[in-house]
């Protein structure tokens, strides 16, 4: 896919957001870049300082942390969803997250230095400022969802709930990360996969 196409998909999709007139619109365009992660490739590392927003066109990432050398799968980001270790994109120190492609993915990218100067242009000022809260709003619901899910539900329950939301997607995602975001084995998980599919005697 080109730049201008790329770039037309993420204004097109940024309008569930905020609306950017021509004007605004020429202004932000200048501050993007179009950017590519092979399979397994990171967007970022934990203690790394997050420098960019990103934006799928096109494939998959999962967010994850290491504990004890081992990796706990959070979170599953696909097109036309913003990725970022935010935390760490906004206060500009070292994050906690690993974001890595499940898939080779196309972005839509704006760096730290970027927002800045487009926060301090009269014209894109106010747009910009609605644009990143909206984003802030979105991550704090991702995470309070995931928080509520591991509280009140059962990895089962869970699982029928990501199928219920969005089935084509999860068969994008190998299943022993599945299983790792579900907090189980990947044997527990064909467990529960058989319960489900198998029709019942």
């Amino acid at each position: 896919m080109d730049k201008v196409t790329a770039f037309t998909v993420f204004r097109k999709q940024l309008k569930n957001l905020v609306v950017f007139n021509d004007e605004e619109w020429t202004i932000f365009e200048q501050y993007l870049q179009l950017s590519t992660l092979k399979k397994k490739d990171h967007f970022i590392k934990a203690d790394e300082v997050c420098k960019q927003v990103g934006f799928i066109v096109s494939g998959s990432v999962r967010l994850y942390h290491l504990k004890d050398g081992e990796e706990i799968t959070g979170y599953f980001c696909f097109e036309n969803e913003f990725i970022s270790s935010y935390k760490s994109f906004i206060q500009q120190q070292p994050g906690y997250a690993y974001i890595q492609a499940l898939e080779d993915t196309l972005l839509v990218i704006f760096d730290y230095k970027s927002l800045q100067q487009l926060l301090a242009n009269q014209i894109t000022a106010y747009k910009m400022e609605r644009f990143g809260r909206l984003i802030a709003e979105y991550l704090i619901c991702c995470y309070e969802d995931r928080v509520h899910s591991f509280v009140t539900q059962t990895p089962e329950e869970r699982y029928a709930e990501l199928l219920n939301s969005n089935a084509p997607l999860l068969q994008r995602v190998p299943q022993h990360y599945l299983a790792n975001f579900l907090g189980i084995t990947p044997v527990s998980l064909s467990r529960i996969r058989k319960r489900m599919f198998e029709p019942a005697r």
